[in-house]
């Protein structure tokens, strides 16, 4: 292909116009290659992407080039999102008009993404000496809920889940969780709720961000921190440890009835110094978080007591990409592969791109 250079008479630099209107600007790739490798490369493993091009497309390019192109292409997506970002921290969002939405619910949590060695330094390990191997990935979902089934058991609408994440403190995350929140449609839903684990910097981001939103703790997370405690008072006894939860789980927690549970753990004795730590620390979790528990008043508003859906993102946005055997990750690599992918699996891509074209 033949086209003008033009010499810049001042500082001496060159340069081929056609090539940035074109895309193509120091690249060796068309636009329509680049696209490939940014799909394959958010999807699978590089070398695995570099197999199916030449499979599918009858293309042959190395694994580097998928990763350097997935990579830049997902960078070019999380400036776009940090732009935004900029913009929501100024209040300078744009009005979504639409029609009002029943229910609308926001979730998040944290898995860990092992790391090269450099992305952990002087970062404390989960034991103690030890160092970290790998860094928290923040996910976030936002989804809608119209319906509700026979027995009352909320249904979540089919295809409205949608995903944000990045290795980043909680408060750039609350940030970046609120604007995804805003995007689908927040300010008009009817019913805002809030549903996550009972990490402090979780209900910290929620009470700044989404104030006046039902916050609920997943009940399944409560469960697991009673059978946590069972375990410690009767250890090896697992008839004891059933009925101990038999009261305290569906008496109980299940029941909403979180003073009374708290005041039961409260009465527990030990000799052992280290099952009295854990009884004052799952007392002290139920006490702080009890009006996050009162599942009944919620199951009677048909809402969700359980975070099944943003668990089920940390699995398939962040864990079947990110997590498979052998990969270390830089922070800026990881952050591009998962704004890359999250911007596919949202069904925004193909928007991006033609973004792209129209730039």
């Amino acid at each position: 292909m033949k086209r003008p250079w033009y010499l810049c008479a001042s500082c001496r630099e060159g340069q081929f116009p056609a090539d940035v209107e074109l895309d193509i600007e120091k690249t060796d790739f068309s636009p329509g290659v680049r696209r490939m490798q940014a799909m394959v490369g958010q999807d699978a493993p590089f070398d695995h992407g570099r197999e199916q091009m030449k499979v599918l497309a009858g293309l042959e390019v190395t694994a580097k080039s998928v990763e350097r192109v997935a990579e830049a292409i997902g960078a070019d997506i999380a400036a776009g999102e940090q732009r935004a970002i900029g913009k929501a921290v100024q209040l300078d969002l744009p009005v979504i008009v639409g029609e009002p939405i029943p229910i609308l619910y926001v979730q998040m949590d944290g898995t860990g993404v092992a790391v090269v060695k450099k992305e952990t330094e002087g970062r404390k390990g989960k034991a103690d000496g030890q160092p970290a191997h790998t860094r928290e990935v923040k996910l976030g979902c936002v989804f809608t809920q119209t319906k509700w089934d026979k027995e009352g058991y909320p249904i979540r609408d089919p295809d409205s889940t949608t995903y944000t994440g990045a290795i980043e403190t909680a408060e750039e995350f609350g940030k970046r969780l609120y604007l995804e929140a805003w995007n689908r449609g927040w300010n008009r839903a009817q019913k805002k709720v809030v549903i996550a684990d009972g990490a402090e910097w979780i209900w910290n981001q929620a009470s700044l961000h989404f104030p006046g939103a039902i916050q609920i703790v997943d009940l399944y997370h409560a469960r697991q921190h009673l059978w946590e405690l069972a375990r410690k008072l009767y250890p090896g006894d697992q008839l004891s440890q059933k009925a101990w939860m038999k009261v305290h789980q569906k008496r109980l927690l299940d029941k909403g009835k979180i003073e009374k549970l708290v005041l039961a753990l409260r009465s527990l004795e030990s000799t052992n110094t280290e099952v009295l730590e854990k009884i004052r620390t799952e007392a002290d979790y139920f006490e702080r978080n009890a009006d996050r528990m009162r599942y009944p008043k919620f199951r009677r508003q048909h809402l969700f007591v359980g975070s099944g859906v943003i668990e089920a993102g940390c699995k398939t946005v962040i864990g079947s990409r990110l997590k498979q055997s052998g990969m270390f990750w830089t922070v800026r690599g990881a952050n591009a592969i998962i704004a890359l992918r999250c911007c596919h699996l949202n069904g925004r891509f193909e928007d991006y791109w033609e973004s792209r074209r129209a730039a």
